[in-house]
């Protein structure tokens, strides 16, 4: 790893006042797979995930996703499931076929809602407007219309009871495994001599020389505040789509469960240089990226080198999809020893 410890931007660790922090912003676990799960079973126990969101209009929180109670506080009249469903008929843009996150929205929600809770913090995290993004952006973020609160919808949601650095320390904790830190792929690649094959999940970009250009990425800058008080907010995480610099801040201590008299609260704030943290999606960088796409295929036949996660598949992706890709690339590796 290019940086001092295990984990990547999953690791946590205690800050000087004791508590657990997770340092490059909330890593909220969940999948409905279970046999990722039983997988992780071997290396940690789990505490349940309380992943709450509110967000910020007006100086009024909203839960958030929307779901109903979001519905009925924004139009101050109570509501029904079937009431909601006609409320945001009526006001959603028909857009059959959405071409970019604002026609996904505006089709989905109409365009007050759009302006309340997308499109301020959707311009903040990328620095591009919405109609310039592709429509999964937004499109991760569900409608609901129930009561749920959660912040995802997925079976299983859970914490690692130790954090996510214990976890990992365990993962590989093994003798047969060499782990180097503050080691840079680049320096070294011509001196690694494998028997069997590469995986590199490091920038694609950067493994080719940026000989396709250089994709583009968000990165983020975390600002932290401690505060002497058992808690400082209602939930774990605060969006802020159309105020202050900062897109959310982050009480993780309401997810692990800390119990200490201070906690502390992180403030992030995109930025266009900086570690990657997420892929533009735009049609520009898939372009490259497919580009990049075919010299990796070439590489994986030629000399048995393997890309996945998110940095080596440009692509934005949750803990649990990176643990499964991690379980499908081995089973592409074996296969292809095999055949060969």
């Amino acid at each position: 790893d290019k940086r001092n410890h295990i984990a990547g931007n999953c690791f946590d660790n205690k800050n000087h006042h004791g508590q657990l922090v997770h340092k490059y912003g909330p890593h909220y676990f969940r999948t409905n797979n279970v046999n990722i799960l039983n997988y992780l079973n071997k290396f940690t126990e789990w505490i349940p995930g309380n992943y709450v969101v509110k967000s910020n209009f007006k100086n009024e929180l909203y839960p958030f996703p929307i779901n109903l109670e979001t519905l009925e506080k924004f139009f101050n009249k109570k509501l029904t499931k079937k009431k909601a469903e006609e409320l945001l008929n009526k006001k959603c843009k028909k857009i059959k076929n959405p071409k970019n996150s604002e026609e996904f929205v505006l089709s989905r929600v109409g365009e007050e809602l759009y302006k309340a809770f997308y499109y301020g913090y959707t311009f903040k995290q990328w620095n591009q407007k919405p109609e310039d993004l592709a429509p999964s952006v937004c499109g991760r973020i569900p409608i609901r219309f129930n009561r749920q609160n959660d912040y995802v919808n997925d079976k299983y949601k859970v914490m690692p009871k130790l954090g996510f650095s214990e976890m990992f320390k365990a993962m590989i904790s093994n003798p047969l495994i060499n782990f180097s830190y503050n080691t840079d792929y680049e320096r070294i690649r011509n001196n690694i001599k494998p028997k069997i094959a590469t995986l590199y999940t490091g920038p694609i970009d950067a493994y080719f020389d940026f000989s396709m250009g250089k994709l583009p990425w968000r990165s983020l800058e975390f600002r932290w505040k401690t505060f002497s008080e058992e808690f400082r907010q209602p939930c774990v995480q605060i969006n802020y789509p159309n105020k202050n610099r900062y897109t959310r801040t982050v009480e993780i201590k309401h997810v692990t469960k800390q119990k200490c008299p201070t906690t502390s609260i992180s403030y992030e704030y995109p930025k266009e240089n900086g570690p990657p943290y997420y892929p533009i999606p735009t049609e520009f960088s898939s372009n490259m990226y497919e580009k990049y796409k075919k010299l990796a295929f070439q590489e994986t036949a030629k000399n048995n080198v393997f890309f996945a996660g998110r940095l080596a598949e440009y692509t934005y992706i949750n803990t649990d999809q990176a643990i499964e890709r991690g379980m499908s690339v081995y089973t592409e590796i074996i296969n292809k020893i095999k055949i060969s």
